[in-house]
């Protein structure tokens, strides 16, 4: 299936997707999310695929935020619809049962901050720009930015970055603990689909469950949260990959997981 405003590519178990708008500096409207929505039904449904990338189209933008032409022509209810619209999206990414990793090339204001902290981590490239600028538009932050980047640099920077609109380097990103890695900007590809490589040999079964335990743990109690891990440890224990992996160990050779279930 082709895309007018991403393009998706899956290789070796790997999916990418770019944001494919660099005349508007891939800014966020109703078509792109609805390709988007789509592309992420196609990713999940490939067994084969255990990873995916996030990037923008161009060396300028991740994606620049909302598009503002759009914006200006909607009602309050279209806008409502809007809003909802890019979270169930950018949720589709977070409840994906298999890593997403946002490589962010660029400027990811507004909505492009809000779409990598959907990603379960963020890569970026030392020219990358991060913020929720809405405020001085008379606007918030209306796609999970408020929610998701509380919970991941606190509530306190957050509040700061989204009351003032000021945008952060990467290097400030890093230091909140909203990127994990900053990289040249000629080697944040190689860098992100290097680790998209480790990951997508492990097996997707044990990916799932920790990708499902650590978010849904982190959002309850520590007692909460072992048990999910509890109940989920014993479910990978019945995957073909558990007893592959076990053996491959034994045995001092390569683990080859197939995803399987038993």
């Amino acid at each position: 299936m082709s895309f007018e405003n991403i393009i998706l590519t899956m290789e070796n178990n790997i999916a990418l997707i770019q944001f494919n708008r660099p005349k508007a500096l891939n800014a966020l409207n109703n078509a792109m999310f609805d390709d988007l929505d789509q592309a992420l039904d196609q990713v999940q449904a490939d067994p084969e695929i255990r990873v995916l990338v996030l990037t923008g189209a161009g060396d300028k933008a991740f994606v620049a935020g909302a598009d503002i032409v759009e914006l200006t022509k909607m009602t309050p209810l279209q806008g409502k619809y809007f809003s909802r619209k890019g979270q169930k999206v950018f949720s589709k990414i977070e409840d994906l049962p298999i890593p997403a990793i946002a490589a962010v090339n660029g400027f990811a204001l507004g909505g492009g901050s809000e779409a990598a902290l959907a990603c379960d981590f963020i890569y970026a490239s030392e020219k990358a720009v991060f913020g929720l600028p809405e405020i001085n538009l008379g606007l918030i932050p209306g796609f999970g930015g408020t929610q998701r980047l509380a919970r991941i640099v606190g509530s306190n920077r957050a509040r700061e970055m989204v009351f003032t609109g000021k945008n952060i380097t990467a290097s400030q990103a890093f230091e909140f603990g909203m990127v994990n890695q900053v990289c040249a900007p000629e080697d944040l590809m190689d860098a992100v689909m290097k680790t998209a490589g480790t990951i997508a040999a492990k097996g997707r079964v044990a990916l799932r469950a920790a990708k499902e335990v650590i978010h849904n743990g982190t959002n309850a109690d520590l007692e909460t949260g072992c048990r999910i891990e509890n109940d989920a440890f014993g479910l990978t224990m019945a995957s073909a990959d558990a007893k592959e992996g076990t053996s491959a160990f034994l045995e001092k050779r390569k683990p080859v997981f197939t995803g399987g279930l038993n």
